[in-house]
């Protein structure tokens, strides 16, 4: 295993890199201070885990997350940064892990295994869709692009129903927190609709959306899901777990709160 570190601290980031060094299969924990020179290494080499500070003088811990994405999707991003306010950013690049300077070495060697876990959860089915932390859908390793930011909601929505079905009216009054559904509300959302459909389509993943007359639904048997797993009571989908569901949608508190809870009871 692979594990690069990039920051502009010197300090900082060579104790990352030993600390890195001294886990157990982690074959190289290799240090930068230059995020352009980092970037560059993956173009010859395969990174399992990179730890990223945020604020740098030639590029954003944030871009350079996003551009190894890019690059890489398959590896696991963790910011070591001195500042907070940064955490939503970090999740819209799919970071598994986000750490506040002063570096704690035990709290540093649970995100690495963390991160590892959910590298390494079930891929038995080329569509696999990820609920914890922030929502997205991959495809045989590569992860979805949406056209609409309310296209992937809406397929956020229905995979939190499980496979229940949602009409046309409830899912509007989700996705616009109950606005009145008329008519020029219904056109809005056939343009939603169609406009996932077509994503799905592209990456020829259509068989997981099922539509009948004015109710829709995912077929949950067609993906992996990590909360899918958790409730049928998948030990590593409930390790992954770490209090964070769709985060980027306030309607998901509800299912955030009964994972959490669940999680809670079985200590």
């Amino acid at each position: 295993m692979t594990i690069i570190c990039v920051d502009d601290e010197k300090q900082t980031v060579m104790r990352t890199a030993e600390v890195c060094s001294r886990l157990e299969h982690v074959d190289e924990a290799i240090s930068f201070t230059n995020a352009k020179e980092a970037l560059e290494y993956f173009d010859e080499h395969n990174v399992d885990i990179a730890i990223l500070d945020i604020v740098m003088p030639q590029m954003t811990g944030i871009k350079l997350a996003s551009l190894i994405k890019e690059k890489s999707p398959q590896t696991a991003i963790i910011f070591l940064t001195t500042f907070p306010q940064y955490a939503m950013d970090a999740f819209t690049v799919h970071a598994t892990g986000y750490m506040l300077k002063p570096l704690d070495e035990k709290k540093l060697l649970e995100e690495i295994r963390y991160a590892l876990s959910v590298r390494y959860l079930d891929r038995s089915k080329r569509i696999v869709v990820q609920t914890f932390g922030g929502f997205d859908v991959f495809v045989d390793g590569k992860i979805v692009a949406f056209k609409q930011k309310k296209c992937k909601e809406l397929l956020a929505l229905l995979v939190d129903r499980r496979g229940n079905s949602i009409t046309r009216a409830e899912a509007y009054g989700v996705l616009y927190e109950d606005s009145y559904y008329d008519r020029p509300a219904q056109k809005k959302l056939d343009s939603i609709i169609r406009s996932m459909r077509e994503t799905l389509r592209e990456y020829g993943i259509e068989e997981i959306f099922e539509m009948k007359n004015a109710f829709m639904r995912i077929i949950p048997k067609t993906v992996s899901c990590d909360m899918y797993r958790f409730y049928d009571g998948d030990v590593k989908a409930f390790n992954s777990y770490r209090g964070v569901y769709m985060n980027s949608y306030s309607w998901a508190n509800m299912t955030e709160g009964i994972l959490t809870r669940k999680m809670e009871e079985s200590k």
